[in-house]
C-alpha cells in the first residue's frame, strides 16, 4: 500500500502480547493499522501505520498504557475498531464495553461461556463431546494432573498440579490425556462455523512449565470422518455460544478419537500457516474473513478442502533465547532481510534467557518435511545469535 492508498484506508487497531501476525494479515487486506504490542517488532511496524507499546514488566502487558493507547486509537478517522490477539482475553469482555475505545470486533460477552471452565465443559458434557477428566478441587493424588488457569495463554498458564501448592481462584485441574496436541482455525457468524483447516501444535517444557506454545505445523489432513465429527463439534458449540469471527479449538487426537482441551476465542497463531500455504485462498488475508464475519455475518464462500492437495505446507517454531544477550544492528538487519523471520527485535533490545527472540517459518511440498526445514531454520538463528549478537 502506497502512502496516497493508506491515507484513504479503513483503520483497524490490533493489539495483544505481540501483535504482529494481526498487523502482517490487516495490512494485506488493505487496511492501515494501529499496532499495540509490548514488543515493537520490525516487522509490526512495517505493516503499521502506527505503534503503541502497552508493555508491563516481564512479558505482560499494562492495563493504563493499553487504555491510553486505545483511548488514542478511537480518536483517529476511519477507525473501524479493535482485533485483540493472545494476552488480552481477560479483558475482552470489559473492552466490549469500554467507553473512549475503538468498538471492539471479535468476542465479547459471549466469550465467557467458553473461557469461563465450569461452563464451558458443563457445555461439552451436555452434549457429549469428549474432553479430558476435569476437577474444580485439587485431586487427592496429582500425579498426572495438570492445573490450568483460565485466563491464560500459549501454555504459560499450564503447570504440574503436584508443582503448585496453592492453585489461584480461576484455576482448575485436568487430568493428562494421550494424544497428539491439534488446532482447528474457523471463522464463526450467526450461530454457524467454516472451518478453515488443521494444524499441529508444538510446545516446549521451561522450567516449571511443561507446555509452552513454541509453533505450529500445518495443513494437516485428517480422515474425512474424524475431521467430520470435529466439525460436528465445533458447530455444536457454535450453535450454543454465538462465538464470532477467527477462532481455533485446541484438541488431543489419539487415533481416531479426540477430545476438546480449550477454546481461543480470538484470532490464533495458526491462522500465519494457511496464508503461507494456500496465499491465493485468502488474498485479504484471514483478517479480511474475521471483518466480514464480525462486521456483516458473512461467512467465506468457498474453502480449499483436501480433494486438491494444497501447493504448499506451512510451518513455524518460535526461536527462544539461549542466554541473555542484546540485540545488535547486524543481528536486527539479518534477521530484517530474511524472509523466514519474523518478529525482528529492535537493535538495542535486550532479550533474556528463555524469552522469545523470533518466529522462524518455512515451507515446504510434503509436510514430513516441515520439521526438517524448521530445525535448519531453527539452528541458523542459534549461529546467528552466537555470532551477531552482543552479550
Amino acid at each position: 500500500m502506497n502512502s496516497s492508498d493508506a491515507s484513504r484506508a479503513p483503520r483497524v487497531a490490533v493489539a495483544g502480547l505481540s501483535a504482529r501476525l494481526l498487523a502482517q494479515s490487516a495490512a494485506r487486506a488493505g487496511l492501515d493499522v494501529v499496532a499495540l504490542d509490548i514488543f515493537g517488532d520490525r516487522d509490526t511496524r512495517e505493516h503499521a501505520g502506527m505503534w503503541f507499546d502497552i508493555g508491563g514488566n516481564g512479558l505482560s502487558i499494562d492495563r493504563a498504557r493499553l487504555y491510553d493507547a486505545l483511548e488514542h486509537a478511537a480518536r483517529l478517522p476511519r477507525m473501524l475498531g479493535l482485533i485483540v490477539t493472545s494476552g488480552l482475553e481477560p479483558l475482552a469482555g470489559e473492552l466490549s464495553r469500554a467507553p473512549r475505545v475503538p468498538r471492539f470486533i471479535g468476542n465479547g460477552a459471549q466469550a465467557a461461556a467458553v473461557r469461563d471452565p465450569k461452563r464451558f465443559f458443563a457445555l461439552l458434557d451436555e452434549a457429549g463431546i469428549a474432553h479430558p477428566e476435569v476437577r474444580f478441587a485439587p485431586p487427592a493424588a496429582r500425579q498426572d494432573w495438570l492445573v490450568k488457569r483460565s485466563d491464560g495463554c500459549g501454555g504459560t498458564h499450564i503447570e504440574w498440579a503436584e508443582d503448585v501448592e496453592c492453585a489461584p481462584p480461576d484455576a482448575y485441574f485436568q487430568r493428562l490425556a494421550q494424544g497428539r496436541s491439534m488446532s482447528a482455525l474457523f471463522v464463526a457468524a450467526r450461530r454457524e462455523a467454516a472451518v478453515i483447516g488443521f494444524a499441529e501444535q508444538l510446545t516446549v517444557a521451561a522450567g516449571r512449565l511443561p507446555f509452552v506454545h513454541a509453533g505450529s505445523l500445518g495443513p494437516v489432513q485428517l480422515p474425512p470422518e474424524t475431521a467430520s465429527r470435529i466439525v460436528d463439534a465445533i458447530d455444536t458449540i457454535i450453535w450454543q455460544t454465538d462465538l464470532t469471527g477467527l477462532n481455533s479449538i485446541d484438541f488431543l487426537l489419539d487415533g481416531d478419537t479426540f477430545s476438546v482441551l480449550e477454546i481461543n476465542t480470538r484470532p490464533s497463531s495458526t491462522m500465519a500457516l494457511y496464508e503461507l500455504a494456500w496465499p491465493n485462498t485468502w488474498p485479504r488475508g484471514l483478517i479480511g474473513a474475521h471483518l466480514d464475519a464480525c462486521l456483516h455475518g458473512e461467512l467465506p464462500r468457498t474453502l480449499r478442502t483436501f480433494a486438491n492437495a494444497p501447493p504448499l505446507f506451512a510451518g513455524q517454531r518460535v526461536v527462544f533465547a539461549p542466554g541473555r544477550f542484546a540485540v545488535s544492528r547486524a543481528f536486527s538487519d539479518a534477521c530484517f532481510d530474511d524472509p523466514a523471520c519474523h518478529d525482528v527485535p529492535l537493535t538495542g533490545a535486550s532479550i533474556e534467557a528463555g524469552f522469545p527472540v523470533c518466529t522462524m517459518t518455512a515451507v515446504a511440498p510434503a509436510f514430513s518435511d516441515l520439521r526438517d526445514e524448521l530445525d535448519r531454520e531453527h539452528a541458523r538463528l542459534l549461529q546467528r545469535i552466537a555470532t551477531l549478537s552482543m552479550p
